[in-house]
Order: structure tokens, then sequence, then C-alpha cells
């Protein structure tokens, strides 16, 4: 059963189609070869009795009415033998040529054997049917026969018929079916090649007019050829961006570091100097360290798997603390007791700092953090985010305001997906919400 499973795979679906058919065809012709030809002489032994019995009462009702013995008025089909003994032992017979003795004396023989109260059907030398009915009015016996040749014919006739239209049956399935996997092959042939180009990083176009999954599935695939040139093309515009804002920071380094080296110092002072090369290598500390963030929280939320219940309002206070002085003319408030997450405390602190640095980078005179356990909000005064703008806020390598690539955000989307929250953002009149929740 395996094997066959895994020849089945391997087959296309046009020969898959072609093994249907040819399948359900010979099962079929088991079918009816097997099944229908046991019960088909007995079939057409009943129609035949059914034809014999009203072509012998219509020559029954014409021999009484006319009372003429020698024409058997009705009897106008040859297949069908009509013979009439009178009670005298008079032969009357449509075709008395094929009466011979030995059929008289076998329906003599049926006459005294059974009573004739009904029509008696039976078999001649097993190769005609027959019917013996009585005429108790003209005291007289009918037999009527129906050679085997015409039994044959009608049962060949019959198979003929059967198998003809058995396999037009399947003629016209196979038609509709070899129609129906084409209108499939057709657009996964054009799916294929599209994926085909796409490796080859080459122009590749894709259109499937198409309602179903297989048209789902193309403007999908569509959607994220496009989605990862996109990501692509932001990606290295902001390889490009850290090449430079790590380039100026390490450079700076370097020139004072080798002008102090020399005795000269070129910001003033050799204090200031150092104060310069400090700032700078907190520079590039801090965009090596998102870097490696971004990675690493992905990592931490994923592994972690084993997550525990932290008070989110705690870590918030510890967050405005160690914040606070990066702009202390802003008025950080906190609103709300209880705010009881599901995660790990490294993380979350992370998510927090990120959500209060971009809130302090565009308020104007306060932030408003609040916390329950249903949601976390992280509200500031500042200038809305543009409605086109919001979509693309936490996707990764994405330029911020003033061109610049943060990675804040996306880490802090992230974290909270990771841990089965969502975040999204929301413009008031005079400000912008951050909202996390469940």
């Amino acid at each position: 059963m395996k094997k066959l499973r895994t020849f089945i795979k391997k087959l296309s679906l046009t020969q898959q189609l072609i093994t249907i058919v040819v399948f359900t065809f010979t099962f079929f012709l088991l079918f009816f070869f097997g099944t229908l030809t046991l019960n088909i002489d007995s079939f057409v032994d009943k129609q035949m009795y059914a034809l014999i019995h009203p072509a012998q009462q219509n020559v029954i009702y014409n021999y009484i009415r006319d009372m003429n013995d020698g024409d058997l008025y009705g009897a106008n089909d040859p297949n069908i033998i009509h013979i009439i003994m009178t009670e005298d032992g008079r032969i009357i017979s449509n075709n008395i040529n094929a009466v011979s003795k030995d059929l008289q004396e076998q329906i003599e023989i049926q006459m005294e054997a059974v009573e004739l109260t009904k029509p008696v059907d039976g078999k001649y030398k097993d190769k005609s049917l027959y019917t013996i009915t009585n005429i108790p009015s003209k005291k007289a016996t009918i037999a009527t026969l129906i050679s085997k040749n015409y039994q044959n014919q009608f049962k060949t006739m019959l198979l003929n018929s059967v198998i003809n239209m058995m396999i037009i049956m399947i003629g016209v399935v196979f038609i509709l079916l070899l129609a129906w996997v084409s209108y499939i092959i057709h657009p996964l042939n054009q799916i294929r090649d599209y994926i085909e180009k796409i490796k080859r990083n080459e122009d590749a176009t894709l259109y499937v007019n198409r309602g179903d999954e297989i048209g789902e599935l193309a403007n999908v695939l569509v959607e994220m050829n496009e989605e990862i040139r996109h990501q692509e093309k932001v990606k290295e515009e902001m390889i490009q961006n850290i090449s430079h804002d790590l380039k100026t920071p390490i450079a700076t380094i370097k020139s004072y570091g080798e002008s102090i080296k020399d005795g000269v110092y070129p910001y003033g002072t050799l204090e200031e100097s150092v104060d310069v090369i400090i700032e700078h290598a907190d520079r590039l500390e801090k965009k090596v360290f998102n870097l490696l963030m971004l990675n690493r929280m992905d990592y931490i939320t994923k592994e972690n798997v084993e997550m525990h219940e932290l008070e989110l309002r705690d870590i918030t206070e510890q967050v405005i603390v160690s914040t606070r002085q990066i702009r202390p003319e802003i008025d950080i408030r906190v609103e709300g007791e209880e705010s009881t997450f599901q995660g790990d405390d490294e993380p979350w602190r992370v998510v927090i700092e990120n959500l209060l640095e971009n809130a302090l980078r565009y308020a104007k005179t306060e932030i408003v953090i609040e916390v329950n356990n249903d949601y976390l909000s992280v509200y500031n005064d500042g200038s809305n985010i543009k409605p086109e703008r919001i979509e693309q806020l936490f996707k990764a390598y994405e330029k911020g305001e003033g061109g610049q690539f943060g990675l804040g955000l996306s880490i802090v989307n992230k974290v909270v997906t990771n841990y089965g929250y969502k975040v999204s953002v929301e413009n008031y009149d005079e400000g912008v919400k951050f909202k996390i929740e469940k």
C-alpha cells in the first residue's frame, strides 16, 4: 500500500486522471460481465414472456371474434409462432411448417400434466420459449413460441446497448475530467514558471483570473514576492545607512585617538576630546545593540516556552527612572495598579524602554503610561503619525521620520507577537498612543 501511494504521488495530474478513468472503466466492465451477465438470461426470459402473452391474447381475441380458424388474425410477427389445437385434433398455425409432430406431442403432454386454468410457461427442448393457454369458449388450446435465435438477438442487442451507453458515459466523464484537469494545470504551470523566474532573480509577472483556491494562491504568491522585494530593497538601503552610521563614529574615534596620541587635542582640551570619543562610542554601541537585540529577542521569546506572570507596573517604573534624564523637562505619569502579563522580565523591559524612548523623541510636554491586566498603553502629546505610515511602523528596516532606520518598534512587535499579544497605534487630536493588548 505504501509503494502504491508513493507511485501515485509521482504521477502528474493528467496521468492520475487517466489512471482513474481506466480503473473506473475496468471496474464497470468487471461488474457488468461478472454480475449482470449472470442474470441477463433470466431477464431476457421475462422480457420474452412479456412479449408472448399480449401477442397470444391478441390472436385469441381475433380467433374467437372472427370464427375464422385459417387466418389467425393478428399473428403477423414471423418471429412468434402460434399453434391452435382444437378439440377434434386439428392444428392451426401461422407457420404450419414449424409445427413438428414432436412439438405437438410436447404440447399434448403439457396439457395433460397441467390443468390450464392459467397460462403455462416453459421451454421446448431448451431452444424455444413457449406459453400454453386454454381457449374455453372454442374448446381449443393455443401454444405460442419464440425461437432461441430471437432471444439471442434480443440479448445481444441489450448487451450492446448497455455497453455503448457505458462507453458513452465514461467518455463524457473522461472529457469533462480532462477539461477540468486542464483548467487546473494551466494556472499551476503559470505559477511554477513564475516561481522559477523568481528563483533565477528574473522579472516575472503572474495573473490568474480565478476566484478559487488557485487564484488565491497566485495572489498570495504575487503579494509575497512584492513584499520580499520590498524588504530586500529596504534591507539594502538600511545596510548602506547603517554602514554610514557606523563609519562616522568609528572614523571619529579613530581620528580623535590618533590626534590625542600625537599630542593634539582636536576638540579643545584633552577631556573634551575624550568626551567626543565616548559620545561616538555610545552611539556606536547603541546601534550595534539594537541590531543584536532584534535577533536576540526573537530567540528569547520563542525558545523560553516556560512563561510566567510578571508585574508590568514595576518594570515600567524602573524603566522611567533610567530614561527620565533623556528629556527631564517631559512630565511622565503612570496610571493604573495591577498589570499582570505573561513572559520574561528582560524582553518586556526592552519593549517598555523602546516605547518610552520613542515617546520621549516626539513628546512636547507629557507622556502618560497606563497599565492594567488587559493592556499597556504609552501616550505622548507629539504630532500625529501619517495613516500610510502606521502599517509599516512595526516592520524591520523601515525608515522612520527624518529618513532614519529604526529597529526599536520592530523589536517591540516581535516580542509582543511571540508572547501572544498585539501592538497597535492610534492617533488622537493631540498626540499618539501605542497600545499592547491580549
